[in-house]
């Protein structure tokens, strides 16, 4: 039975900037001796879980529910309800008490002294009906809404577990994959079955600062000759490594225990990786590309990446990157023998080899997403 399951990829773009740092730069990444060009792992979960229009998001399964990250959902989302039917003195009430409930004891002090939090919709939906009913036993009276808000507070985090434990999808499928911490509640926590590592090229970094200007199609001949506006950025272009690990059990146990949710969001999450494409700088560089290989292994002992395989930077080829693909996986089998089985997914002439008990099966995406679904339904419990 298989526990883990791990997707290999390289992706190929050419004059984008697909993760900008704190300056506006690409994001970068010394490894092996080469600076190499960087997706942050934060950046790549993003694009998969807001592809909301792709044929293949992780809301449109049946059975996911929404979640939102934010440090204003009291605000917007539990007590905004109830501005336009309560008085303000009872409102506020309830408002420093959610909010100190929600984000802790500092909760009420503006949302600057907030945590970001992610809350999925049933927990959303849970403390804005507490809300509206403490609204309404409290009968325009501010003291009975203190007293009632008082009383609920100290009841708030028990109350919110029992919900969380009677509810599949608590924290929405966001939380269910990729996790969540919340500091003012430990209990809340929920640890992450998909894990992300940072994206890197293949080959020294390629980048150029790109010098770029707006002209001001209403100037009139004698006003100053020249641009209206000179600006500089930079572009690159790479042919990036990306490595995803999901633990099959861990999956299952977040999504309820309904083994055919978590091998829906199994399916469609093989599709968002290969098909799905970061990128700030959107109308300027049409980032968008599909994955050259995407290579699945199923198994049950520790997975380990193939980034050791560029750990000396080879050149900005396909072919040559999954020839050194192909070699270290064959020098890790030769010194560990572990067994997984493997399908692959490649636009490359250079076939990967495989020992003979892999089962090692060139498909395409359809079948590849296909194969890694049936490996979560048949996932062992947690």
């Amino acid at each position: 039975m298989t526990r883990f399951l791990q997707i290999h990829t390289l992706h190929s773009y050419t004059s984008a900037l697909l993760n900008r740092d704190d300056t506006g730069l690409a994001k970068r990444l010394p490894y092996g001796g080469s600076l190499r060009t960087r997706i942050s792992s934060q950046c790549l979960k993003r694009h998969w879980r807001t592809a909301d229009k792709d044929p293949h998001s992780l809301h449109a399964i049946d059975g996911a529910t929404h979640a939102y990250r934010s440090r204003e959902l009291v605000t917007e989302k539990v007590i905004g309800p109830l501005r336009e039917r309560y008085s303000d003195d009872i409102v506020a009430v309830l408002e420093r008490a959610f909010q100190k409930a929600v984000y802790g004891d500092k909760g009420d002090q503006g949302k600057r002294s907030r945590q970001t939090l992610l809350l999925g919709a049933p927990e959303i939906d849970w403390l804005a009906g507490e809300a509206e009913r403490l609204a309404s036993e409290a009968a325009g009276s501010a003291t009975a809404a203190t007293n009632a808000a008082d009383k609920w507070s100290k009841t708030f985090r028990s109350d919110i577990k029992v919900l969380r434990e009677q509810t599949a999808l608590p924290g929405g499928l966001t939380a269910a994959l990729f996790g969540r911490m919340i500091t003012s509640d430990p209990a809340a926590n929920i640890e992450a079955p998909v894990y992300v590592a940072h994206a890197f090229t293949v080959h020294a970094e390629e980048a150029e600062s790109d010098y770029f200007t707006a002209v001001d199609d209403l100037k009139r001949e004698d006003d100053d000759s020249g641009a209206d506006t000179i600006q500089e950025t930079e572009v690159s272009s790479g042919l990036f490594y990306g490595y995803a690990v999901i633990d099959l059990p861990g999956l299952v146990r977040n999504c309820g225990g309904q083994r055919e949710l978590a091998a829906a969001v199994v399916h469609n999450l093989v599709h968002l990786i290969a098909e799905v494409s970061p990128g700030a700088k959107r109308g300027s560089t049409a980032p968008f590309g599909r994955a050259d290989l995407v290579l699945l292994e199923a198994g049950d002992r520790q997975p380990r990446s193939l980034a050791a395989a560029y750990r000396s930077a080879v050149p900005h080829d396909l072919e040559v990157a999954v020839a050194a693909l192909d070699k270290h996986l064959a020098q890790l089998d030769e010194a560990y023998a572990t067994g997984e089985q493997r399908r692959y997914l490649s636009l490359a002439e250079t076939a990967l080899q495989s020992p003979e008990d892999s089962g090692l099966g060139r498909l395409p995406l359809k079948g590849l997403a296909e194969w890694a679904a049936r490996h979560a339904t048949d996932a062992p419990d947690a």
